[in-house]
């Protein structure tokens, strides 16, 4: 078993089958970590990689414990069943990741309420309800966290303008970090949110963005060990954050950002809602 900071800590992430939630699973597993592995795909997918039966398989292999439950972040009863099974599986929950998200990057008429409710309903009312959820088995845990896959609140209209329905759904996630930092920093559990300085190489950004953007991306690991850097820290001490993830790693002693490139050499290209 794997020994490190978060040994034994029972980690729930939503959206975990794939891209970012993955590699988050991945780099906690090799710290003896007990991950939920909660997301909608349990079959493979025609065109997108991962399972959350084979990001299990990947967490023990790592040196983690995995419990994989399918989970549609919308359905409330399926929420409070996930935590259920959590707690009753590991004991409890130290740390829970909102990453799961939609995304659909268009303006106001061409977006069908369709797509207008579903960006909505994972993303800020999925990040409420799972939190939500996991609070009460949060406020037990010996140091807990919660981190929002989400942007600093920058009101500048020009990050409104060409999708605001995405901007809203995104913005949602991280008022839940502004006030559920405040509301339960009593109870000493940390609310921090933490977005990418570029795109990330996950499925998301291939099917929404041409090619060389995607070219111009950093891998998911590089989320994955911002993530780390947050959730070992003391939630009385680090809450109520916005985190950049490349500000934050060099905060912390990073140096070799190269390794992160998915093309080495490519001239990066800078993610939404940072100026």
């Amino acid at each position: 078993m794997a020994e490190g900071l978060l040994k034994d800590k029972v980690v729930f992430i939503t959206g975990a089958s794939r891209g970012i939630g993955r590699e988050m699973a991945l780099r906690f597993a090799r710290d003896g970590a007990k991950i939920i592995i909660a997301a909608k795909t349990a079959d493979p997918h025609p065109n997108l990689e991962g399972t959350i039966y084979s990001v299990s398989k990947e967490v023990e292999a790592a040196g983690g414990q995995a419990l994989p439950l399918q989970l549609d972040i919308r359905d409330e009863a399926m929420v409070y069943g996930a935590v259920a099974k959590a707690v009753e599986t590991f004991g409890g929950i130290d740390i829970l990741i909102n990453n799961a998200s939609a995304i659909f990057v268009s303006p106001t008429l061409e977006t069908p309420m369709k797509r207008f409710d579903l960006i909505n309903s994972v993303n800020a009312r999925g990040t409420f309800l799972c939190s939500q959820a996991c609070i009460p088995h949060l406020k037990n845990a010996a140091n807990p966290h919660i981190l929002n896959l989400s942007p600093p609140l920058n009101m500048k209209p020009k990050w409104f303008k060409n999708h605001l329905a995405y901007t809203m759904s995104k913005y949602g996630m991280s008022m839940c970090t502004l006030g559920m930092a405040e509301e339960f920093k009593s109870a000493g559990i940390a609310v921090n949110s933490l977005w990418p300085k570029t795109t990330i190489a996950t499925a998301a950004i291939e099917v929404n963005f041409p090619k060389q953007i995607m070219e111009a991306s950093r891998k998911p690991i590089i989320v994955a060990d911002a993530a780390y850097e947050i959730v070992t820290s003391n939630s009385r001490e680090t809450t109520g954050n916005f985190f950049i993830d490349e500000e934050l790693l060099r905060a912390r002693g990073y140096t070799d950002f190269d390794a992160y490139s998915l093309v080495a050499g490519k001239e990066l290209y800078p993610d939404l809602f940072l100026n």
